[in-house]
């Protein structure tokens, strides 16, 4: 059986990102970046995180993910969403 997933939310120097960092690998070798719901549709994770209403961005690399807020959106809406989605997306790949 895996490590239960460890999801750690990190403010970032943008007010309107949120870094989320997983104890899975989310991305091999390069970043990636997603801007659109459309962009991310081949990436389940990414698409995952664009059905949470106010997120304009999800960037991928390494352990983390940053998610970009429209300035508009409220994350604490957003951000126990965005960590349901991450921690739900690897629990079922476990």
């Amino acid at each position: 059986m895996a490590d239960p997933v460890m999801v750690e939310v990190h403010p970032t120097p943008n007010v309107n990102a949120l870094k989320f960092v997983v104890n899975r690998k989310v991305a091999e070798g390069r970043s990636q970046t997603y801007q659109s719901a459309e962009q991310a549709a081949a990436h389940p994770l990414a698409a995952r995180l664009f059905t949470i209403p106010g997120v304009k961005m999800v960037f991928l690399l390494n352990d983390f993910i940053t998610v970009t807020r429209d300035p508009a959106a409220d994350w604490g809406t957003i951000a126990p969403r965005a960590e349901e989605s991450i921690r739900g997306h690897f629990e079922s790949q476990d």
